[in-house]
């Protein structure tokens, strides 16, 4: 059983509450645009930390971390990407790749819009955390934590952080 944070588009900015949220999980996974290093080594210096790159972020961020990353912790198969749309309309550069190879979790960023949905037509489940950073268009930072056990993904939590420019 591992207990997952989720956490993306911080764009260079980590809420230190968050050090608290995430106390009981295992993993801090980031769905990109991390906006630098100060960001990802704070996280490592928490927990195991999987992390890919998103639109933001700078040359340096793209050689430390990935675009995506498909890999299995116990019984889940998990695809993170940063742009990945959402059910039913995802995004035209992972739409096919979907269909062909659907992960049992899809993880995204990008939209800033905290969502899961189950989408039955891939039997799949979809996650994407919102963001958790002080720039962009959501009205609430939040983030997502919650348990895989075996093939199970189970304890779901919406973690709110509060207004867009709170937190300084």
């Amino acid at each position: 059983m591992k207990r997952i944070g989720l956490l993306s588009d911080t764009h260079g900015w980590l809420d230190p509450r968050l050090q608290e949220h995430f106390k009981e999980c295992d993993e801090i996974w980031h769905a990109g645009d991390i906006g630098g290093k100060t960001v990802t080594d704070e996280l490592q210096r928490w927990k195991p930390l999987r992390a890919i790159h998103g639109n933001i972020d700078d040359a340096k961020t793209r050689l430390d971390f990935p675009s995506d990353q498909r890999f299995t912790v116990e019984g889940v198969r998990v695809w993170m990407t940063h742009i990945g749309g959402r059910p039913p309309r995802y995004d035209p550069a992972v739409r096919d790749e979907l269909k062909r190879d659907p992960p049992t979790l899809f993880i995204c960023g990008h939209s800033h819009i905290c969502m899961v949905k189950f989408d039955a037509a891939l039997n799949m489940l979809y996650m994407n955390p919102g963001a958790t950073g002080r720039h962009g268009w959501h009205k609430v930072r939040t983030a997502l934590r919650f348990t895989i056990d075996g093939v199970k993904l189970k304890d779901l939590e919406v973690i709110e952080l509060g207004p867009r420019g709170a937190g300084e």
